[in-house]
């Protein structure tokens, strides 16, 4: 995510020892971005010359692995801030703590959540926007939603239609997102109210005709579906773009432990729509891993014939095919 957008860090290389010597833009996407990828700390502070260290997993869990100690520790000593987006806070770790004042750099948690006593409840608000209001939601875990929200907000402004994004996950809040809650860190009381309020602030102060909110998880999805359950009622959506990947078999969570089948489209399609009090999947979104470009076109080909829906792939394609769909629902929030 950072490698393909950040409006907060700019990106001086990738720690990957499994890749080291080649082009992170290459890897991700085929297209170089002049971002290397580096074996170790030590080589990264001597080619890239970096500010920070920024931690770009979700562990299971959200623990800090024992593995990263020695790793978090060499960043700061030698001097360079650690971003992390964690459930196990750096903040919270003496070692880490001791030795960042020692040094004189920053620890930053991005998914340590507002103080209870300032959080939000459900207020009901959202549904009264006079905007389009359009969660990107998916069939499982780790399938593009992020990356597609950000993708068709920058569509839409390139069509004029003014949009904001609200992140609900710490790589939204990384990438440098101005509205958005670590979702899943806030207590099950404020979720929906948290999200709400950003939901809110995001339309006072930019006064968009439509807001994207990030997903997370799945409806469906059996250890993720408080996250979009939440998504849902935070944002009141006017319409719900989903994300599914074809040739994906098994959800993201664990399949070493876990091979808990993934959903078809239709299924996923009515529990959405049930759960969104009357808004409709307006379009799929399709993630193509483990397809070649024939087997992409040929699913967009079926898709919009079994479902009526405008389908494709968001980063092969470009959002154009959603635009006219929104266009529809801004013409009925006018009125």
């Amino acid at each position: 995510g950072l490698v393909r957008f950040s409006k907060r860090y700019q990106g001086v290389g990738v720690i990957d020892r499994t890749k080291a010597g080649r082009d992170a833009g290459e890897v991700l996407d085929g297209a170089p971005t002049g971002i290397p990828i580096v074996s170790d700390v030590a080589q990264a502070v001597e080619r890239c010359r970096p500010e920070t260290l920024i931690i770009g997993v979700a562990t299971f869990g959200g623990y800090i692995p024992k593995e990263f100690r020695p790793i978090i520790r060499q960043a700061i000593e030698n001097r360079l801030n650690v971003v992390a987006g964690l459930h196990e806070y750096l903040t919270d770790d003496p070692e880490f703590s001791a030795l960042a004042r020692e040094h004189g750099v920053r620890l930053l948690d991005v998914r340590r959540p507002r103080p209870i006593r300032e959080a939000k409840q459900f207020s009901d608000l959202a549904r009264k926007l006079p905007c389009v209001r359009i969660p990107v939601l998916g069939t499982d875990g780790a399938i593009g939603k992020r990356t597609t929200a950000l993708l068709l907000t920058d569509a839409l402004m390139a069509a004029g239609i003014r949009a904001a994004f609200v992140a609900t996950g710490q790589t939204g809040l990384l990438q440098g997102s101005e509205y958005g809650v670590p979702l899943d860190s806030i207590k099950g009381d404020f979720m929906v109210g948290e999200l709400e309020a950003e939901i809110v602030r995001a339309y006072a102060e930019t006064k968009p005709e439509v807001v994207i909110v990030e997903g997370q998880g799945s409806i469906s999805h059996p250890a993720y579906v408080c996250g979009t359950r939440a998504i849902l009622m935070a944002s009141m959506p006017s319409g719900i773009l989903m994300m599914h990947a074809p040739a994906r078999k098994t959800r993201s969570f664990r399949r070493d432990v876990v091979a808990w089948p993934m959903p078809t489209v239709d299924e996923e399609i009515r529990w959405l729509e049930f759960f969104s009090r009357g808004a409709k999947v307006f379009g799929i979104g399709l993630n193509h891993e483990n397809m070649t470009r024939e087997q992409v076109e040929s699913t967009v080909v079926e898709y919009e014939r079994t479902y009526g829906l405008p389908t494709a792939d968001p980063l092969w394609h470009g959002c154009g095919k959603f635009i006219g769909r929104i266009r529809g629902m801004l013409s009925t929030t006018t009125r």
